[in-house]
């Protein structure tokens, strides 16, 4: 039975064929190039995340390993300007990196913000404007440290003056 149509960057869909053989039509040999391999072992890689397939080549004889992932969809950011961009992950964590610099936080726990901050970015949809990404990083590093969260409040949200800095400063102290 053929899998779930499955889409390509730029929207182009795919259907996976399954022949008789249990192979999918285009899966090649890194040996010989032949386009009909077989699967004799499927089971789950990474946590569940991805399947890991054993496969042989009738051509060649050649056995390889494929894995078969989720790919997220596509996220696109829309800036302040209107300037739209796709999401990029990396972004988010260099300005938590920066925001945490010489504070006490755990690399580790910089990581789980930016997994945190994309796992929430792909619930809120396809696009979402960049005020939304900084609202979701602040969300996560108020409760945390005070002070990177006034870092990175101080870039996101374009503080005009040290009164507002201030501001924000006051409501944290009483928070």
């Amino acid at each position: 039975m053929p899998g779930p149509p499955r889409t390509r960057r730029g929207g182009e869909r795919t259907e996976r064929h399954l022949s008789h053989s249990g192979s999918v039509d285009g899966v090649r040999c890194p040996t010989c190039d032949h386009d009909d391999t077989r699967v004799v072992d499927s089971r789950p890689a990474d946590a569940g995340a991805a399947v890991r397939r054993r496969r042989t080549c009738p051509s060649c004889g050649g056995r390889f390993t494929t894995y078969e992932r989720v790919e997220p969809a596509d996220l696109v950011v829309v800036k302040r300007s209107g300037d739209r961009q796709p999401y990029d992950p990396a972004k988010v964590e260099r300005g938590v990196r920066l925001a945490t610099k010489n504070r006490p936080i755990d690399a580790s726990l910089v990581t789980a913000i930016v997994q945190e901050v994309d796992r929430a970015a792909r619930e809120l949809g396809p696009e979402l404007d960049s005020d939304q990404i900084g609202r979701l990083v602040l969300d996560r590093l108020e409760p945390l440290d005070q002070v990177a969260y006034l870092r990175f409040a101080s870039v996101h949200r374009s503080f005009d003056d040290a009164e507002e800095f201030a501001r924000e400063a006051e409501r944290l102290a009483g928070h």
